[in-house]
């Protein structure tokens, strides 16, 4: 058997006892690394014990780093779904797991802040001609929301998408108003 590959087993005895093998061996649940389930490893729904199951396979297979960052995930994914009785996992069916994973959210790289780049809440306040406050108002959020955007020049994408389409809903009222005034100039 090549030494990356790896079969992880699980067995849960009549009277609720579970074991978890590596190669045939009991698969170490890694406390001293994460400590999340005391009681030791657990399958076949979300809890503290799948977590730490997740954790100590992917930490065998794929190291301790990526292990803290996708064990939800791979408890969620994987975990959960195992035969609540036996089951055997090769790591030939975790690997293509792993790598169809995107890296999350908190592991990107933070991109940096472009100093010439515009602040949207405070450009949409200054192009309507309103305050933030009544930005909030019209978007119904909380002020302290808008004033946090404004602040740190970072606006989630659907409330830029609100802004934009108060700003174009506010442009074509300005159309429709132009157009009725007009109507009554042709009609004395």
């Amino acid at each position: 058997m090549p030494k990356k590959h790896r079969i992880f087993k699980g067995h849960k005895t009549l009277l609720g006892h579970k074991y978890v093998t590596l190669n045939e061996l009991e698969l170490n649940p890694r406390f001293e690394i994460f400590s999340h389930a005391r009681d030791g490893f657990d399958w076949g729904y979300m809890g503290s014990g799948p977590l730490q199951l997740a954790f100590a396979i992917l930490y065998e297979i794929k190291g301790e780093e990526f292990a803290k960052v996708y064990k939800t995930e791979f408890a969620k994914d994987v975990i959960k779904n195992l035969s609540p009785k036996n089951w055997i996992l090769e790591s030939s069916d975790i690997i293509p797991w792993i790598h169809a994973q995107k890296p999350l959210e908190n592991e990107l790289p933070k991109k940096k802040k472009d100093p010439n780049s515009t602040n949207v809440v405070k450009e949409a306040c200054k192009s309507l001609g309103i305050t933030q406050k009544k930005l909030a108002q019209i978007l119904e959020i909380p002020e302290g929301t808008v004033s946090s955007w404004a602040v740190k020049n970072e606006i989630p994408r659907l409330g830029k998408k609100a802004i934009e389409f108060y700003q174009k809903n506010k442009q074509n009222q300005e159309i429709v108003d132009k157009f009725k005034d007009l109507i009554q100039l042709v009609n004395v």
